[in-house]
């Protein structure tokens, strides 16, 4: 297959900022992405991304952040707090649909261990 053009190669631009030195979230100081896939035999695929805004405590260094949906089919939790507060609270986490729930468990475990972070009653999630 032969290499398609990006949309930015032929003269279509997106938003009205310059792209970064990659083009990718990773240009944005502080930004980190991570990712993890697990292959068991010919079953199982599955993976999570992680999306960190900044390498601090999220929870008491909130984002300012939104929710766009896509296509709306999978699950995603945590997104009517970010559109009401207009925060983001915890790294963003993308997972399978049917991993969205485990995942956000986990992520509030994490979250909780933090320093300064165990006295919390309430850590909104962000998983998609």
């Amino acid at each position: 297959m032969p290499n398609r053009p990006r949309a930015r190669d032929v003269g279509i631009i997106v938003g009205t900022l310059p792209t970064g030195t990659n083009n990718a979230i990773t240009d944005v100081p502080g930004v980190k992405v991570g990712h993890a896939t697990i292959v068991r035999g010919d079953k199982v695929r599955t993976g999570v991304t992680a999306i960190l805004p900044h390498g601090g405590n999220l929870f008491r260094e909130k984002v300012t952040g939104a929710v766009f949906i896509g296509n709306a089919f999978g699950k995603l939790a945590g997104s009517t707090q970010v559109n009401e507060l207009g925060e983001i609270e915890t790294p963003i986490l993308l997972t399978s649909t049917l991993n969205t729930f485990r995942v956000a468990d986990h992520l509030i475990d994490y979250m909780l261990q933090l320093d300064g972070n165990r006295d919390v009653r309430s850590i909104n999630p962000l998983v998609g």
